[in-house]
């Protein structure tokens, strides 16, 4: 990621549906119906797309940092909708369950604190982050504080 800021430009193809241009590549969104007819994912997929991946890319860093071998990474997140007291709908919360295979307890620490979209979104919407290995046993986890009675998984 760019360190002074990043541009992207966003053109209406048709009804709710979007061309994203990137710097590398072209993504095609859309709304799900009643609105939309779901031909691509909606923003609110590509915010949990968002948080995952950057954790995913923190904790790859941090790992290959420090010289281990990690075996390829996975990430699953279930996002939560709810409607405000407006009555609007909002992304309420996010629970990212990530499998790292051969993730260091030092690693474990610290990717969240670099993970520069997670931290964030946690100003405003609550992220649960579990990690796993590759046979599912806990390895790292960390809540929202409202948010202590659902899994992260």
């Amino acid at each position: 990621m760019a360190k002074e800021g990043f541009s992207i430009e966003i053109e209406q193809i048709e009804n709710y549906r979007f061309s994203v241009r990137f710097a590398e590549g072209t993504l095609v969104t859309d709304e799900p119906p009643p609105a939309g007819q779901g031909a691509g994912p909606h923003p609110a997929e590509l915010l949990a797309a968002a948080v995952a991946n950057c954790l995913m890319a923190s904790l790859l860093f941090c790992l290959t940092k420090a010289r281990a071998t990690p075996e390829a990474l996975k990430a699953r997140v279930q996002g939560h909708l709810a409607r405000d007291t407006n009555g609007r709908l909002r992304v309420a919360a996010l629970d990212v369950a990530l499998t790292a295979p051969g993730a260091t307890p030092r690693c474990l620490t610290l990717f969240e604190n670099y993970c520069v979209v997670t931290e964030s979104v946690r100003a405003g919407v609550p992220v649960n982050v579990a990690v796993t290995d590759e046979h599912g046993r806990v390895l790292h986890e960390s809540r929202a504080p409202d948010q202590t009675s659902r899994p992260a998984g």
